[in-house]
């Protein structure tokens, strides 16, 4: 392959640097032929109920909204399950810097399909921690008092006991999980499409819960580096 070379490189460079824009190339195929499997895959099952949301209304207090409404003018819906409950003091780190990630593409994605983050905390709290984070792009729903999060697996409470097993999960330990699922309207019915079950798969040494990356800047910029992504966790505050 005939390629530019950069200002002093070795030949031995430009060697390993062209047998590495092969598989650059051949993965960036694989990766669009992954998302067209994707889009090609047939009508999901109907979702179980029109599950009720809270969500911050137009007058600024908390309303309550059915699923169906969160699509808005689009026939596509994306919810991210934020691990953000009650029970926690606060947000997961990894969870937070994603969504760092997320609100700066959320007004684009909101041109092609409805984009919301959720969780089991009050939406009060929810919207704080925006407002507190500098969000001002994300939308939040409470999945409070509704089934959303263990239908759809974002918790734990509904995995086969073969899967907890794998992921050493004890037996009453119950605890919410990261999980994008997106839905379509179909007809006037709600269906879903696809959701991260990369999370749930065997555990793979050194990749477990990277079932996210794709919508997070912060790992592609890390893996252009001579050190990688290596151990590096994200933290809160720094």
């Amino acid at each position: 392959m005939t390629q530019i070379t950069y200002p002093g490189e070795s030949a031995e460079y430009r060697a390993a640097r062209n047998a590495l824009l092969a598989e650059e190339l051949a993965l960036r195929a694989h990766i669009e032929a992954v998302a067209a499997q994707r889009r090609a895959l047939p009508p999901g099952g109907n979702v179980p109920e029109d599950y009720v949301f809270e969500r911050i209304g137009a007058n600024e207090m908390p309303e309550k909204v059915a699923m169906s409404a969160l699509f808005g003018r689009h026939t596509t819906l994306i919810l991210y399950s934020y691990m953000y409950g009650p029970d926690r003091d606060t947000p997961c780190p990894m969870c937070t810097h994603l969504l760092d990630s997320v609100n700066g593409a959320a007004t684009h994605v909101g041109q092609r399909a409805s984009l919301y983050v959720v969780a089991k905390s009050p939406i009060a709290r929810l919207v704080a921690w925006a407002r507190d984070r500098g969000w001002p792009n994300l939308q939040f729903a409470s999945t409070a008092g509704n089934r959303y999060t263990a239908d759809y697996f974002a918790e734990t409470s509904k995995l086969p006991s073969a899967i907890r097993n794998e992921h050493g999960i004890n037996e009453g330990e119950n605890y919410d999980e990261t999980a994008f699922n997106v839905f379509r309207l179909d007809q006037g019915a709600i269906r879903h499409f696809w959701g991260s079950e990369l999370t749930w798969t065997p555990p793979t040494p050194g990749m477990d819960h990277r079932s996210g990356d794709a919508a997070n800047a912060l790992w592609g910029l890390l893996d252009m580096t001579p050190e990688g992504r290596g151990q590096f966790r994200p933290k809160l505050a720094y």
